[in-house]
């Protein structure tokens, strides 16, 4: 089978195309045919050896839809999507390549309404959105803030609609604030730092935001001093230093919690029961994207370089 993969990290240059065995599920597990995969800037980062963890020859790539071809009797035939968990890619193969093993209940039934392009665009980025509002307890009538207008920032406002809570997104450029608001989406343009108490309160009729969720890792100070009382400030990333300075005393005076998401302490199994959940909303008021580009595997090598020099627009790898 034709499969990406890097024999070391630290560059992009040790990624090639090559031709690998199929691999053979073992007992409980399930052989798939990819359809599609999922391009995330993880998966550079991770070919780049920001993840230490990861160890080498690898085949790279985290989320996939595709069709079962072996394994158990009751799954064979079965679309499905999965991916994204602790150890995929990272210490087992990726699913950028032709064909992946996986454990056979690490993959969810795929929403009928999903393309495969469509459901291989959706794994990292809602999984991570799905655990913020999860642990964060964002519910119906909670007002929730967004901070960042990326896959995960927009993952979160579609999941957190659907759950009927007062959704608010923050972002840096007018351009994308006004694309926003042009699908109906309550956004404005991020002030000064010191300017988002005022900001959000004016978005949420003179009330701070139960919950806040940055997506950008660069807000959080920002956030702990315009989060309500008792309130939750969930982030995903932060410096690449990981120091970022917070006004620890402001977070004490309200009783408030930081929680940090990190899709990576799920395993797959976990995340595949995830995206079950996921699937349901779909079938609701979720709406299918088609923002992004379809690349052959074969020109796989240049779609991560796209990615890593700057490519904003979200690439699927098709086998």
């Amino acid at each position: 089978m034709q499969a990406l993969q890097f024999s070391a990290t630290g560059s992009l240059d040790s990624l090639l195309l090559c031709d690998r065995p199929k691999p053979v599920p073992g007992a409980g597990e399930v052989l798939i045919e990819v359809r599609a995969a999922g391009l995330n800037p993880s998966d550079v980062k991770n070919v780049l050896g920001r993840f230490p963890y990861t160890t080498t020859p690898r085949v790279p790539g985290r989320d996939f839809a595709g069709v079962v071809v072996d394994g158990p009797q009751e799954l064979l035939g079965k679309a499905v999507w999965g991916g994204t968990g602790k150890g995929f890619s990272f210490t087992q193969d990726g699913c950028h390549a032709q064909y992946v093993v996986v454990p056979a209940d690490a993959v969810a039934a795929k929403p009928e309404l999903l393309t495969f392009a469509q459901a291989a665009t959706c794994g990292v980025p809602f999984i991570t959105a799905w655990d913020a509002l999860e642990r964060s307890q964002v519910r119906a009538g909670t007002r929730f803030l967004i901070l960042g207008a990326g896959a995960v920032a927009r993952a979160a406002q579609a999941l957190a609609k659907a759950r009927g809570a007062n959704v608010v997104m923050g972002a840096r450029r007018a351009d994308v604030v006004q694309n926003l608001e042009a699908q109906g989406i309550s956004a404005f343009q991020l002030p000064e730092a010191e300017q988002l108490p005022e900001q959000a309160q004016a978005h949420f009729q003179q009330h701070s935001p139960e919950v806040i969720f940055d997506t950008t890792g660069y807000w959080l100070p920002a956030a702990v001093n315009t989060v309500a009382t008792f309130g939750r400030v969930a982030v995903i990333a932060a410096p690449v230093d990981g120091l970022v300075s917070m006004p620890v005393l402001n977070l004490y005076r309200r009783g408030g919690s930081i929680v940090g998401v990190n899709s990576l302490l799920y395993s797959l199994e976990d995340c595949a029961k995830m995206l079950e959940q996921i699937s349901a909303a779909f079938e609701g008021a979720i709406p299918v994207s088609d923002d992004f580009t379809e690349r052959p595997l074969s020109e796989a090598v240049a779609a991560y370089h796209q990615l890593h020099e700057g490519g904003s627009k979200k690439i699927v790898l098709v086998p």
